[in-house]
């Protein structure tokens, strides 16, 4: 009888700490498997976004590197007399030419982007050439080798939807939107996929990049597998335990046993107070008072769990969710007054900014945590209160965390304005420019203002380079970017299209207010000189075209009549301004 109850007790006192620690376990367990991934498919995701991003920037690249070998191949002599001879023998199989008098040579594919050149000789434009990129296998495996992909993932050209050439080899529909990452069915076969906006040269066309999501939930069975063999090595931890405990316990009250028994059987010399301070009021007011103890404790440390849980929690939500420092520096504070129970907490950014919660300045310990990474620091955090060790080691992993979030927002910032800023000349780039053009077109026909675009392009720049060097032709333009920053109003838009081509977006301006705007812009530029490599005065001059926005046209019309009103002022002499209405010149 007795070794029953011994054991039984013991096997519930197993069985209650298991209960006990379930709960518990379970939660941290569904919560770390969530977190988990989510970080699985977050990796794979911003893969697929650096990696189309490099597939298309090596894609304009490959385009660029077309234009000029055709303007190599139009400015070359030997190839201006083989044109003029017929004879071209050496000519590549993506290069084509057509001649004034309709002689043609190599057609372009259909499925491909060109560029073209015209060929001028003494005698006048003899003809074109015309240089192909074709949307195909090879190209697909030349712009994957720069994308920094993973092994796994695919690299595809899509065409009206429909998957035309890939690396490695995918067949199907691509549905997804453009920019949206999102899980889709390809040929049976689910991806993660990231489609990117058309390309200039053909609006079906698109590229993209797919990831099998059976990687992604692999990666996430693998996780969710590790940390269930966790919970039960725990488990089995804490019955052993608990069965050591209570064996203990057990032993105590055997010995409490036998002395009553002794007692029982007449050995008098044993005593057991049954009133006042005897063993048995004793050990059941010691049991009641650790009984209280251990409630009030436990309820404590569930309200202490459960507060810091939750700002935990809230505090890993706002941290995922913004790149604002600003915000960021509110959500830490706050999350380290919650977390650590501290009377308050000041917060000093760096850049001099303060953020205050609760009252900082009460009486208590105060503990100062620094906010570095990398060599970065972006703060420092006090916080006011009665902190114990747990407390402490809270309050550091908070900060930890803090720190990594805000050196995110910092690169997010940077990476956000490496995508819009032209970095030679710190004016807006090509993209940028792009953006804003469809954006002020949608807004100008809304609500029925003008919208005037500015094409500028330096005369005889490439005469710069060659003469006076690159490093002098970087200072021309760095120059000319400053004088347009210089003109341009805070609502103007200046940037760099490519080369030494730049565009001026100027809304709410008319036709006749631009082209005075770009002719202070051409004054000013001819005052300015420049020292080359061997201390050589240098002068540059500029050509304008300026065209005015007509309802009903898209940006592909209005950039078109400022190229046609540009090619103008290069004709005619160079150093002007001309409008693609025929109102006036400067």
């Amino acid at each position: 009888m007795k070794g029953v109850t011994v054991g039984s007790f013991k096997i519930k006192l197993v069985v209650y700490f298991l209960l006990l620690s379930l709960l518990p376990m379970a939660a941290a367990f569904w919560g770390f498997t969530t977190v988990a991934g989510e970080s699985q498919t977050r990796r794979a995701d911003a893969r697929l976004q650096a990696g189309l991003r490099a597939a298309f920037a090596s894609y304009q690249e490959r385009v660029d590197s077309a234009q000029r070998e055709a303007l190599r191949l139009a400015q070359s002599p030997d190839f201006q007399k083989q044109l003029l001879a017929r004879d071209l023998p050496g000519i590549a199989r993506n290069v084509s030419v057509t001649t004034v008098d309709g002689f043609h040579f190599n057609r372009p594919p259909d499925f491909a982007a060109t560029r073209q050149a015209a060929v001028f000789t003494r005698v006048g434009l003899v003809g074109y050439v015309t240089i192909a990129v074709p949307f195909d296998r090879a190209l697909v495996d030349h712009l994957r080798q720069r994308s920094g992909l993973a092994p796994a993932d695919a690299l595809v050209i899509v065409h009206a939807g429909k998957i035309v050439a890939s690396h490695p080899s995918v067949l199907g529909r691509v549905p997804a939107g453009v920019g949206q990452i999102k899980t889709i069915d390809v040929g049976g076969v689910r991806f993660r996929t990231l489609v990117a906006p058309a390309v200039a040269d053909d609006s079906t066309v698109r590229f993209a990049v797919l990831t099998p999501q059976a990687l992604i939930d692999a990666a996430n069975s693998g996780s969710r597998n590790r940390l269930l063999l966790g919970l039960l090595a725990s488990l089995a931890l804490i019955s052993l335990v608990a069965y050591f405990e209570g064996r203990s316990i057990v032993r105590t009250l055997r010995g409490l046993a036998e002395a009553a028994h002794g007692i029982a059987r007449g050995r008098l010399d044993e005593r057991v107070p049954v009133r006042g301070r005897d063993e048995f009021a004793m050990l059941g007011t010691a049991f009641n008072d650790m009984a209280n103890q251990l409630q009030a404790r436990l309820a404590e440390l569930d309200a202490e769990r459960s507060r810091l849980r939750g700002a935990i929690t809230r505090f890993g939500e706002a941290l995922s969710a913004t790149h604002d420092v600003e915000t960021l520096l509110k959500v830490i504070c706050e999350a380290a007054v919650e977390a650590t129970g501290a009377a308050g907490a000041r917060l000093v950014a760096d850049d001099g900014l303060i953020v205050e919660t609760g009252d900082p300045f009460a009486e208590g310990q105060r503990l100062e945590l620094v906010l570095n990474a990398g060599g970065t620091t972006f703060g420092t955090l006090e916080l006011v209160g009665a902190f114990d060790v747990e407390q402490t080691i809270t309050a550091n992993s908070l900060a930890s965390h803090a720190t990594i979030a805000l050196e995110n927002a910092r690169l997010h910032g940077i990476v956000e304005r490496q995508a819009l800023v032209d970095a030679l000349t710190g004016i807006a780039n090509r993209r940028h420019c792009e953006d804003s053009l469809t954006a002020e077109i949608a807004r100008a026909e809304r609500l029925g203002t003008p919208l005037t675009l500015v094409l500028g392009d330096l005369d005889d720049f490439k005469a710069v380079n060659d003469v006076h060097g690159h490093s002098t032709g970087d200072d021309v333009l760095r120059e000319f970017a400053s004088v347009l920053r210089g003109t341009v109003r805070d609502s103007d838009l200046a940037g760099r299209w490519g080369g030494e081509e730049f565009l001026l977006l100027l809304p709410g301006a008319d036709a006749v207010g631009g082209a005075q705007l770009a002719d202070r812009i051409r004054a000013t530029l001819t005052e300015r000189s420049f020292l080359g490599r061997d201390g050589d005065v240098v002068t540059v001059t500029c050509s304008f075209g300026v065209a005015q926005h007509r309802v009903g046209e898209g940006e592909h019309a209005l950039f078109a009549a400022a190229d046609r009103a540009l090619y103008r002022a290069k004709r005619d002499g160079k150093n002007r301004v001309e409008l693609d209405a025929p109102v006036r010149s400067f």
